[in-house]
């Protein structure tokens, strides 16, 4: 009984993961981090098929020749690392952006972001030196490929060659510190723009 609910448990996470995913690749390609085809949507489902199916196939050669228990702690670290990102983004977004429409605000300040944060690299200390070494890989690719695709087709890269900075002037683009109202937000997806 154990096992069954172990495994029906593991699978409900994975796809998860699998969905959140394809969607976070779907918002880097319809923001030219990645390539822009791939945020296409499906004429009748309105979902990202392509990006879907490529993570699909990704996770599927992964889980083939990757063992459980080291996919299991790479997919930990990641996880982990990103929490911490978003609470850190909570505080730093709260003090610079105060004028960002927010849907809910977090209570207590940046209390609960900050143990968020603490929490997070408590259980990433935890994890093997294997796993470390693997995830700096990872982010080092990323950052490749940021650096030399993402950087310049990106939204924000295109923002910057329609209005240069005013000598003198804070520079407005960054997201971080300015007083420029949020650019809005466009829904392309119709079962994404739920979330």
């Amino acid at each position: 009984m154990i096992t069954v609910g172990a495994l029906a448990g593991l699978t409900t996470v994975v796809m998860i993961l699998m969905l959140g995913q394809s969607r976070v690749a779907f918002a880097m390609s319809r923001d030219g981090l990645l390539p822009r085809w791939l945020s296409r949507v499906h004429p009748r489902f309105g979902t990202p098929h392509r990006i879907t199916i490529i993570v699909g196939l990704v996770v599927a050669v992964l889980a083939g020749f990757i063992p459980l228990e080291e996919l299991a702690e790479l997919v930990n670290i990641g996880t982990l690392f990103a929490f911490g990102l978003v609470a850190v983004s909570v505080i730093l977004l709260r003090r610079t952006r105060p004028d960002l429409p927010r849907g809910f605000r977090v209570p207590w300040g940046p209390v609960i972001p900050a143990l968020a944060v603490v929490a997070c690299v408590v259980l990433m200390l935890f994890l093997t030196v294997e796993t470390w070494v693997r995830f700096v890989v990872w982010m080092a690719l990323g950052l490749v490929v940021y650096f030399l695709y993402g950087r310049r087709r990106s939204r924000l890269a295109e923002d910057e060659q329609e209005r240069p900075p005013v000598p003198g002037q804070p520079d407005l683009n960054s997201g971080f510190g300015s007083s420029s109202p949020a650019r809005p937000v466009t829904r392309e997806c119709g079962p994404c723009s739920a979330g």
